[in-house]
């Protein structure tokens, strides 16, 4: 993703400098961009090395993943105070001392372990009925085919099929032109024989092949 978006600059700039460059990518320069922000944190004094603790690794209650009641799971994100706000009142815990200590590390722990329980009172789609639409920052947690058919990403056909194999259709979308579909997925093999002919080798040469076990 880096290189690509390191072509596209460059495409641009050329339009203004009329020169072309050479894009040096790498997947740790990459890496280490998507870092910054802990980094950011880091400086600031608020990320620590302690694995579980800081405040998106899970170590914040507002900011995690929990269970539901019927072992299904769900997520929030609650940084902002108004959002913390709107999660206490729809948890229940709003006016409750304990939780008014929202960024007092040496109190996750504990709140979590609260929310832990409040969460385990209902199934996921009680939670969705709730939390759902709000600011709070909140979703179900879906496996891969509750993924594929969830509303916001039917109505945009994010998903499609190709000979009854579902997968994630072509993207970005443009104004202008359509991205061709992918063709169909083939087993390993299928494709064996044609390929080693356009290859140049004779039926008894591929024969060969087969039968020592090289190709299949």
């Amino acid at each position: 993703m880096l290189l690509a978006f390191g072509i596209v600059a460059a495409l641009f700039e050329r339009s203004s400098s009329g020169k072309g460059q050479v894009i040096d990518a790498a997947m740790t320069d990459g890496s280490a961009l998507l870092m910054n922000s802990i980094f950011g944190l880091m400086s600031q004094g608020v990320w620590t090395h302690e694995r579980g603790k800081n405040l998106l690794d899970g170590g914040a209650h507002f900011y995690g993943t929990y269970e539901t009641s019927d072992g299904k799971y769900i997520s929030i994100g609650s940084i902002e105070p108004q959002f913390y706000a709107l999660l206490l009142e729809k948890t229940g815990l709003a006016g409750d001392p304990e939780f008014a200590k929202q960024m007092s590390r040496q109190d996750w722990a504990a709140m979590r372990e609260r929310l832990v329980s409040v969460f385990k009172e209902k199934t996921r789609d009680e939670w969705d009925q709730i939390m759902l639409g709000t600011d709070i920052c909140y979703a179900p947690i879906l496996n891969l085919d509750e993924a594929m058919e969830q509303k916001h990403n039917a109505d945009r056909g994010t998903f499609t099929s190709v000979n009854g194999i579902k997968q994630a259709a072509p993207a970005p979308r443009f104004s202008r032109t359509e991205p061709k579909m992918p063709p169909p997925p083939v087993a390993p093999g299928n494709a064996t024989q044609e390929i080693l002919a356009g290859l140049g080798l004779s039926e008894s040469e591929i024969a060969g092949l087969k039968e020592s076990g090289a190709v299949a």
